[in-house]
């Protein structure tokens, strides 16, 4: 293993930050969020941008380095005791109001980045094991039907007005958060009522519907929060799974922003191509998301590991990293200067190579 992997450690500290903040407490409560979207954004401005890909040869070895698989399957344990930790400390009742909501901010944060996020690349293996962590990863967040309706939904309708994780040009973050939650979680039910019927194996309400028994899965974890502290603790654990899959949805509004495909004459979206995804070379920022940045390679083929995603020169690229979007998103006037002109540029730049891809 060479030691320029080892960067990818610094995906732990905004973990480790909430965690160091849940025990400081004070000002402290917030350390997850200084980290995420105080440290992170401003260290982008001042550090390298990389566009380098592997070779055939490095990416044989970086794929096959046990150390990339590590890193993810440490998230697993690493989340559920950060949540028991914040579970331990609001119960403990001796936090002023102000704690309470930075310790709750810092820990949906970790739902939304090592929860859902790590989740959604455990969720494109193959491997049992890896998708049982998925599920488990998903189910901080209250949003288990994200690995149905993102693998067999978003990835065969993405950048089309069939995805509902796909944000529409001129629309804004928060009604993008309605459409796409609900839209997302009604497609997630239909597409496993589809796959029953298909196979003809069982009823739609049956436990073999995937859908029934995440529902299942998440009313027990709240029942466990409610046995094992107390019940007035149910609402904590909601509050940091709905901080977490609205990251998530952030995390969706700005990377495919106003990109569409092109319809062909049969009435089909065009194949998926890299400028149908918005990217970021900020390497700080990529490597905080496990390389979720490089959004148009994973969308080309989902089972490519996140260490040997790639950099394609067609891909529109974001004026700032991922963390910077988030926070320029949540204030839709300057999300729309900032990137409506960026959106027409790409209109225009496929339209010259005959490759219309927004509409």
């Amino acid at each position: 293993m060479k030691w320029n992997n080892l960067k990818y450690l610094i995906a732990y500290l905004a973990p480790l930050a909430a965690l160091w903040g849940l025990y400081e407490q004070g000002h402290w409560s917030f350390a997850g969020i200084y980290v995420g979207f105080v440290m992170i954004p401003l260290l982008e401005i001042v550090s390298p941008q990389s566009t380098r890909n592997f070779s055939p040869e490095e990416e044989s070895r970086q794929v096959n380095t046990w150390f990339f698989d590590l890193l993810l399957y440490l998230n697993v344990p690493l989340l559920l005791f950060i949540l028991h930790v914040y579970f331990q400390q609001v119960f403990a009742g001796t936090a002023q109001t102000y704690e309470l909501v930075g310790m709750t901010c810092s820990v949906g944060l970790i739902v939304g980045t090592i929860g859902i996020n790590v989740a959604h690349e455990l969720g494109h293996r193959s491997k049992a094991s890896e998708i049982m962590m998925a599920k488990i990863l998903l189910l901080s967040a209250l949003y288990m039907h994200f690995f149905i309706e993102h693998n067999r939904g978003h990835h065969k309708h993405v950048s089309t007005d069939a995805d509902p994780a796909s944000a529409r040009l001129g629309e804004n973050l928060y009604a993008f958060w309605l459409r796409s939650v609900t839209g997302s979680w009604r497609n997630a039910w239909k597409l496993e009522a589809d796959r029953l019927q298909k196979a003809n194996s069982a009823h739609w309400l049956s436990w073999n519907n995937e859908m029934l028994r995440f529902q299942v899965f998440q009313l027990g974890y709240l029942l466990s929060v409610g046995l094992f502290y107390a019940w007035w603790m149910v609402p904590y654990a909601i509050a940091v799974a709905v901080f977490g899959f609205l990251l998530l949805e952030c995390v969706n509004y700005i990377e495919h922003y106003g990109l569409r495909r092109s319809m062909l004459p049969n009435g089909r979206p065009e194949p998926v191509q890299p400028w149908h995804s918005w990217n970021s070379d900020h390497e700080l920022g990529r490597i905080f998301l496990y390389e979720l940045t490089r959004h148009s390679d994973h969308h080309f083929k989902t089972s490519r590991k996140y260490q040997i995603l790639r950099h394609f020169d067609e891909s529109p690229q974001l004026p700032f990293g991922y963390p910077t979007s988030i926070i320029i998103s949540l204030f839709p006037p300057l999300w729309f200067a900032l990137m409506n002109p960026r959106v027409k540029q790409e209109q225009n730049r496929h339209l010259m190579v005959n490759s219309p891809s927004v509409i």
